[in-house]
């Protein structure tokens, strides 16, 4: 008899099986752990290869593309980058308007960068309401279909309003999930976007359990502003180890209000991963 492979990673202790973390469920660690390059995006636009440098230098071992007018640069010249400095960019960030503009750009540029996954990160406000959000899912399903035969993924990426904005009573994320195929369009989480919209980060891990592709990893101040990890109060080692059911590739360290001169906050932030046991 064949063993299922899911009864396997649960039998391997899944933390372990997986190959993510340590090789004890009862002191695991992060494997690689990313950065968002939108966090560092004013040293990034100007000196993008050295800004590459500096985070393989703090030891960040893969990068998210976002922001900063990456889409613009010479691709290949990154990429080569990249490879020297042992950099790998499993994911970029790609706008809703760009994906409908120039489909065909977005797979080239992916593919250069050696990304394996697309990740649509925003919505506007345009798209907020019940008809426009309903033709974006449609969207969402048609991208992911076409973006899996170019050898591609696609995943959403939240922020808030997804959770509190509810037309006819139902939110946008409850429309996401129900709506496209589950299959096809996975999840990048940011749990500070979904804490701050009141969800319950473990409730919602389980509800989406094969679903997460990543994880966005910011902190939470008892105020309520974002900081870097560790210098808030999420208890990310409690949410890491729901991990056994959901699976999660890639943790992305993001701090979309990073302040100058960045540097230091993604070091904190990659310190404190680094060190968390779990």
């Amino acid at each position: 008899m064949i063993a299922n492979r899911r009864n396997v990673l649960a039998g391997a202790g899944g933390l372990a099986a997986l190959g993510l973390f340590g090789v004890s469920a009862q002191a695991a660690q992060l494997g690689a752990i990313g950065l968002q390059l939108y966090t560092v995006r004013e040293l990034f636009g100007p000196d993008p290869m050295g800004t590459l440098e500096k985070v393989a230098k703090i030891g960040y071992r893969e990068v998210e593309y976002g922001g900063g007018g990456y889409d613009k640069m010479d691709h290949a010249a990154l990429r080569r980058t990249q490879d020297r400095l042992g950099l790998k960019a499993p994911s970029v960030h790609v706008p809703y308007e760009w994906l409908l503009a120039d489909f065909n750009a977005v797979v080239k540029m992916a593919k250069t960068l050696g990304a394996d996954t697309v990740i649509l990160p925003y919505m506007n406000d345009q798209h907020r309401n019940e008809a426009a959000w309903n033709t974006a899912l449609k969207d969402f399903n048609r991208f992911a279909r076409d973006l899996k035969k170019a050898g591609l993924a696609f995943a959403y990426h939240n922020h808030d309003f997804e959770f509190t904005v509810k037309p006819g009573g139902v939110s946008l994320y409850d429309r996401l999930l129900k709506e496209t195929d589950p299959a096809l369009v996975k999840i990048e989480l940011d749990l500070f976007w979904a804490i701050t919209a009141g969800q319950d980060p473990a409730a919602l891990i389980r509800r989406l359990a094969g679903r997460i592709y990543a994880y966005h990893v910011k902190d939470k101040r008892a105020d309520g502003s974002m900081c870097a990890v560790g210098e808030g109060k999420i208890d990310f080692g409690a949410i890491f180890k729901l991990n056994r059911i959901a699976g999660v590739k890639h943790f992305y360290v993001e701090n979309d209000e990073c302040p100058a001169p960045y540097l230091p906050d993604i070091t904190t932030s990659f310190n404190t991963l680094r060190k968390l046991t779990f």
